[in-house]
């Protein structure tokens, strides 16, 4: 980087967490030596903004934090900065082509996830991650307050076409990107994670040059691009790892702390 690090700005599944969802202590410690530096510590997710309330104590959070890709923005006391929303038309195109494509769509409002079947693959590991119940009901019944829809499918060829054809059927409308393997997450044109650094920018005259940007998925590559630095993890496929400054380990081998510190603390090590 060209210049000193102010901001650390990070996705939370696959990249603080593990894929059991554990934050480990190694991770706690090396926000805490962000911290003893001057550096401030910001975390953004498809999740719910109360998805990653866990997070909240252990990291010390005091900056907004950025559900769904950016779609909430919202203080760690969880009052409301700003919602992004997608509009009624938007909402139904999407659906159609989940469905068209044979995945299973989630809806999610400014306040309830909303699924079709509460049986169905992944709804009951991600209620455990979140931490929140979704509620089963028709989701064409909850398009006027739409923040994301997500798409679920195991098939991963399949998600990456879904991906695909929702990006060519909304163009520049809105953002269309895998979170998981098995998640296409779409969302308003500007809540996505670039978007988020160039929030963080305005709020807090801090230049996107400083921060420094850290995923494992397709969607973090937006704010790979806006980032002065950016660190991909162990895990991640061939693509995003070439958009990154750096690679670390995978995130089951401590690669959120590691990659802060080789490329950011200086060589800090446990």
């Amino acid at each position: 980087m060209k210049q000193q690090v102010q901001l650390v700005l990070a996705d939370v599944d696959g990249t603080l967490v593990t894929r059991d969802k554990i934050l480990t202590p190694r991770a706690i410690r090396a926000v805490q030596a962000l911290r003893e530096r001057g550096i401030r510590f910001a975390i953004t997710s498809g999740r719910p903004p109360r998805g990653m309330a866990m997070l909240v104590e252990p990291l010390a959070i005091d900056l907004p934090i950025a559900g769904f890709n950016g779609g909430v923005l919202v203080h760690p006391d969880w009052s409301v900065i700003e919602t992004k929303r997608l509009t009624h038309d938007q909402a139904e195109t999407v659906l159609k082509l989940i469905r068209d494509h044979g995945a299973d769509p989630w809806v999610y409002t400014s306040h309830e996830w909303i699924v079709g079947d509460l049986d169905a693959p992944h709804v009951s590991r991600e209620e455990w991650t979140v931490k929140f119940a979704p509620r089963a009901d028709d989701v064409t019944r909850h398009l006027h307050d739409v923040v994301k829809i997500t798409g679920v499918s195991d098939d991963a060829d399949l998600m990456q076409k879904l991906e695909r054809d929702l990006q060519e059927a909304l163009g520049n409308t809105a953002s269309a990107a895998c979170s998981q393997p098995y998640y296409v997450d779409v969302t308003n044109r500007e809540a996505n994670k670039g978007g988020v650094v160039t929030t963080l920018e305005t709020l807090f005259d801090i230049p996107a040059t400083a921060m420094v940007t850290m995923g494992d998925q397709p969607n973090d590559m937006l704010m790979f691009a806006k980032s002065g630095m950016s660190i991909a993890m162990g895990q991640a496929n061939d693509t995003v790892k070439a958009a990154a400054t750096h690679v670390s380990t995978s995130c089951e081998e401590e690669g959120f702390a590691i990659g802060l510190e080789r490329y950011v603390l200086g060589g800090v090590t446990d």
